[in-house]
């Protein structure tokens, strides 16, 4: 099993990966930021520097980020359907979404879930 690094948007490339992490999140009872995202995706861009500034910030929150065209199946599960999606969750449940390159919404859903 592969350690956590605290403070950093960890990209799942696998679905081993991303059933790691998610199991370890659900076992450490953190809140889990996924960022589904799209190498062609130019909002998706703009937003990654803000979304590892606020990672390093919070090393109490897992952040992820899941390439929608590596992980199809992953994003279908999430019912992503549109790029940036942010899905946040807590014992493995989908507790909230914000679906955009929204920087203060962002932050604020981040910091009313990571309490």
């Amino acid at each position: 099993m592969a350690a956590v690094e605290e403070g950093q948007v960890i990209g799942c490339h696998t679905l081993d990966v991303w059933n790691e992490h998610i199991n370890q999140g659900k076992e450490s009872n953190k809140l889990i930021v996924v960022d589904f995202t799209a190498s062609w995706c130019g909002p998706c861009r703009m937003i990654t520097p803000i979304l590892t500034e606020i990672a390093k910030k919070l090393p109490n929150v897992l952040f992820l980020k899941v390439d929608v065209d590596e992980l199809r199946t992953v994003s279908e599960d999430w019912n992503v359907e549109a790029m940036p999606t942010f899905v946040f969750l807590k014992d493995g449940k989908e507790i909230d979404r914000v679906v955009g390159a929204k920087k203060d919404e962002l932050q604020n859903t981040i910091s009313k879930h990571s309490c």
